[in-house]
């Protein structure tokens, strides 16, 4: 009966830890996002963006013309974004969001904490 009694505490347990804490999903999304942008895959960050309805191509192609600009941007200001790192995530699981907290390392060795919105359909996460 003991044995019985380990085996079903071992299994609740795993159960518990397998579990993702949906603020982690989304802080990870976030920076996989984010680390597209970083690489220079500028069509999937955009695509990591809640678009609940079909845009037209000249729109996306905007779209990835702004993301382009802003890399080029922190290049001039900063020497580029060298890094991006996941400080706190906080989820709201009633509303399906999530407040994801990066930090930004430049080049110059400057750093910057932004907050990414995230909200999640059908179980991916999106940014804002």
């Amino acid at each position: 009966m003991r044995r019985l009694l380990y085996i079903a505490l071992f299994i609740v347990a795993v159960v518990a830890c397998s579990r993702v804490n949906p603020a982690d999903k989304a802080a990870h999304a976030a920076k996989q996002y984010y680390d597209y942008l970083l690489d220079g895959k500028y069509e999937a960050f955009i695509e990591g963006h809640y678009m609940p309805d079909s845009i037209p191509q000249s729109y996306r192609q905007g779209l990835v013309t702004n993301a382009r600009m802003f890399i080029g941007q922190q290049k001039r200001e900063h020497r580029g974004i060298k890094e991006t790192r996941i400080v706190n995530a906080e989820a709201d699981t009633a509303l399906h969001t999530a407040n994801v907290f990066l930090v930004f390392t430049y080049g110059d060795s400057t750093s910057e904490e932004v907050n990414v919105p995230m909200i999640e359909s059908n179980g991916i996460w999106y940014l804002r």
